[in-house]
């Protein structure tokens, strides 16, 4: 005897809600997305041509998707015509890949996956999962959606157009030498710019001009032939330098596309090339990609952004200032690794945010190890004598202050430092395990009295027991994100182009991460 089969009845039904788990994932995703406010949907309306789909509808079935590690278009769709939970969501519609894609892209898309970050923190807040005593800051590296092989690399543009530059100042000395084209008014004596290039040649076109008279005119074939001999070279110039034009234009616009970056992608100009852990060539090529920063707290991502450079450094201020803007207020203490540890940060968060960095530094574990602090070539090790302002060496000598000095990085930061400098370093004995300067030179020292201070303070923070438990909790609070969203959810690579849309795919990404783990703590 067989359970009842018929393929001729209808079975499913009319109600799709009755055929969900209880605690299934597409519940999740419903409360989370009615509680977005109406106000946030208010810019998708449009008051002409057919009705769209309702926005609150498409971002539900959007985020099911990625929660299922569905990212393509096209596949969304499938599974609106497959999967009951999609068919729940959607109500019975069948929204095309078209629109799918259209949606998840468009311009106010990136208010609704905020909305869903902050409610879906306030649901996290109420139901006491984090208790907002610190958020875990990380970065990863994903792939853009770019090809291999398109990079343009600063360098190498920088070499190209000094050899631009150096040919072209040569060619127009030449041609003001040989009387061929009268002077022209230059802005910059270093180089020529393309408004110049381009006077130069309607110059020489002119002087073309008045040798193809001078041909048509003349009724001598041997001083025809000789003009034309002549009109040969100005006419190769203006072939040359019309080539220079158009090269300098493209320099510039590269040069406008870089930025401060060392390199891009040509079919994603916002993709910087980077050195990936998932290096699938084995030969350690760069690949076009984003530096994606998370805040996590209880592994749930709280805020994320999108960077094109590689470093995490630079990054960490700008971050804390969108979690500011969009996210949330900054809880007491700011978690994060050794990456992180630069004084312009530590300045940032104890005097702008009066926040607790608890942020290590590059040297931070070398410095508790014995062989380290038991080294007495280390300059930490050093003896400092505050009343005199002198360091003393290994071989007993002085370090005397000589004066001070102040260094300023790329975005503007300035350092101040304080110079040290021994007065004889010629005979001393232990000279080559102390330094690797030239011999007649003198060991010089330079120490940041605000850095050091930020240290010991980094350092304090980390041997208390409170803050100490906190920071520990950084490894397995922050690197499962992205080992889920990476290993779980199989999301490696972009499948959008530009920094704007990839901010809006990674937000969803992020939040499918936080749904799945959501649903299933139960």
């Amino acid at each position: 005897m067989f359970k009842n089969y018929n393929m001729n009845q209808l079975v499913l039904p009319l109600d799709l809600e009755v055929k969900l788990q209880e605690n299934d994932i597409a519940f999740s995703i419903h409360h989370l997305v009615e509680s977005i406010p109406h106000e946030a949907f208010d810019s998708f309306i449009r008051y002409t041509g057919c009705p769209s789909y309702h926005p609150r509808m498409m971002l539900k079935i959007i985020l099911c998707g990625y929660t299922q590690s569905t990212f393509s278009g096209r596949k969304i769709e499938d599974l609106l015509n497959d999967s009951i939970r999609m068919k729940w969501l959607a109500q019975g519609y069948v929204p095309s890949y078209r629109t799918i894609n259209r949606f998840r892209v468009h311009p106010e898309m990136k208010e609704l996956i905020r909305q869903c970050f902050v409610q879906f923190r306030c649901q996290l807040v109420q139901e006491k999962l984090i208790d907002q005593e610190a958020i875990f800051v990380d970065g990863t590296k994903i792939e853009a959606n770019a090809n291999k092989f398109t990079f343009v690399w600063k360098k190498a543009i920088e070499k190209f157009h000094a050899s631009l530059v150096e040919k072209s100042n040569q060619l127009y000395n030449e041609l003001l030498e040989n009387k061929i084209i009268p002077e022209i008014k230059r802005e910059n004596d270093e180089q020529l710019s393309i408004e110049e290039l381009t006077q130069i040649v309607e110059k020489l076109d002119e002087v073309v001009d008045e040798y193809t008279q001078k041909i048509e005119n003349s009724e001598d074939v041997s001083e025809r032939k000789q003009l034309r001999s002549e009109r040969k070279s100005p006419k190769q110039i203006v072939k040359q330098v019309s080539d220079w034009i158009a090269r300098k234009q493209k320099y510039e616009k590269d040069f406008e596309i870089l930025g401060t970056r060392n390199s891009y992608s040509k079919t994603d100009l916002e993709a910087t090339f980077m050195r990936m852990k998932d290096d699938y060539m084995q030969n350690g090529q760069l690949k076009a990609g984003y530096n994606v920063q998370i805040a996590t707290e209880g592994q749930f991502a709280l805020a994320y952004d999108v960077f094109s450079n590689p470093t995490d450094t630079k990054t960490l201020i700008p971050f804390l200032d969108r979690i500011e803007k969009e996210f949330f207020s900054l809880p007491k203490h700011i978690v994060a690794d050794a990456g992180y540890g630069s004084e312009q940060n530590y300045d940032d968060i104890l005097t702008k945010r009066k926040r607790t960095p608890l942020i290590t530094y590059n040297q931070y574990l070398n410095e508790q190890k014995k062989k380290y602090q038991n080294d007495p070539f280390k300059t930490s090790n050093w003896a400092y004598d505050e009343e005199s302002d002198t360091f003393t060496c290994p071989n007993e000598q002085k370090l005397t202050f000589r004066y001070h000095s102040t260094r300023t990085d790329k975005t503007g930061f300035q350092r101040q430092y304080k110079m040290y400098e021994f007065e004889n370093c010629t005979d001393c004995p232990l000279r080559s395990l102390c330094t690797k300067g030239h011999e007649g030179t003198n060991r010089k020292l330079m120490i940041n009295e605000k850095w050091e201070q930020q240290k010991e303070y980094v350092k304090t923070k980390l041997s208390e027991e409170e803050t100490a438990s906190i920071y520990r909790q950084r490894k397995i609070d922050v690197e499962p994100v992205f080992g889920f969203l990476k290993a779980n959810l199989g999301f490696t690579r972009f499948s959008v182009r530009g920094k704007s849309q990839v901010d809006n795919e990674i937000g969803l990404a992020l939040m499918a991460v936080n749904i799945r783990k959501y649903a299933a703590r139960g």
